[in-house]
């Protein structure tokens, strides 16, 4: 068994809450933090971050050395002692944290520092709202409780309660005036803008995790389009009804899944994770060539057809939804 599959991980079932779970812990972050500078031994590496317990920093750096983030080594020297450094694994995961602080500064209640308490809840309850689907289902539209536990029936109505409690206290979510029984929760700004760590942490795990929970399924690809298409700003003049779809499993045949939108005058009019239908114009790819693209490769990265005005329009949108437009 290699070191990074044995690792006893927190229980997500998403990919990219893993990534997102390592920097919830504020002393994940500052181990990295502390490394970036050069290799350090246990004792001047537990100064650095605070002198926290020396059992607990055996715990944290143990388990950061279990899934490749740091590395630790032996020195020849007497008495015999050991030092830690960085890995690129390590260095890439500072920068998730790095996209992860920059969404965290947004916040609708003040600017969150990683590591503190406020940041802390915030990401552990966008971790909760992530994995239990609740997040895929309110980008999409408003829904109640009860609707929650019908349409996600693998997870208990109480459970579903304290995460979606969790997700309201940290304005995750808002709720809507409505006519029907319960309260209709819907997605606010801030948790849309929460696509961009969402989108960070899957692509460190698709490159540094050789798991199955590290694979893109068709909710994630679904989930990321509907939280981000509502935030992007097109031109006037763009009209037409555009898919977007991610390669999800590969083999002889292909699945794929993501949104089509209807662009009316450069507004959004409507958003469905039905792909059949008549379209203008389509970009697809991998999940990597998405995330590639998305992130201002110089080379083309996605197969576009049909009107290219309107799928690089959409595309360039897209592109605009960056750790600078989520700070303005």
């Amino acid at each position: 068994m290699s070191k990074r599959q044995s690792l006893k991980r927190p229980q997500v079932a998403r990919t990219g809450g893993q990534a997102l779970a390592l920097l919830a812990a504020p002393l994940n972050v500052e181990i990295l933090k502390a490394l970036e500078d050069g290799p350090r031994n246990l004792l001047e590496l537990r100064q650095a971050v605070g002198s926290p317990p020396q059992s607990t920093m055996r715990v944290y750096t143990r388990t950061l050395a279990e899934i490749g983030v740091l590395e630790r080594q032996r020195r020849n020297e007497f008495p015999a002692t050991a030092e830690y450094r960085d890995t690129p694994a390590g260095r890439a995961l500072l920068t998730v944290a790095g996209v992860l602080e920059t969404w965290l500064q947004a916040s609708p209640d003040g600017r969150l520092t990683l590591g503190s308490v406020a940041a802390k809840s915030a990401t552990k309850a966008l971790i909760g709202g992530w994995s239990a689907n609740i997040v895929r289902a309110v980008a999409a539209r408003s829904l109640t409780l009860t609707e929650l536990n019908y349409l996600i029936p693998k997870i208990s109505y109480p459970s579903l309660e304290r995460r979606l409690g969790a997700m309201r206290l940290c304005n995750l979510i808002e709720a809507q005036p409505g006519e029907t029984r319960g309260v209709p929760y819907q997605a606010t700004e801030w948790l849309r803008r929460a696509v961009l760590p969402i989108v960070a942490a899957v692509a460190w795990e698709q490159r540094f995790l050789q798991e199955p929970e590290a694979r893109i399924s068709s909710n994630d690809a679904e989930a990321a389009f509907l939280l981000a298409i509502p935030l992007i700003n097109l031109e006037p003049g763009t009209s037409g009804r555009c898919r977007l779809s991610v390669e999800v499993r590969g083999g002889a045949e292909p699945a794929f899944a993501g949104v089509v939108i209807g662009v009316e005058e450069g507004e959004v009019v409507s958003c469905t994770s039905r792909l059949k239908g008549d379209i203008d114009a389509s970009a697809s790819g991998t999940p990597g060539a998405w995330i590639r693209q998305v992130a201002g490769a110089a080379e083309p990265q996605l197969e576009m057809s049909g009107d290219f005005a309107l799928s690089r329009a959409v595309v360039g949108a897209l592109q605009g939804i960056s750790p600078t437009a989520a700070r303005s």
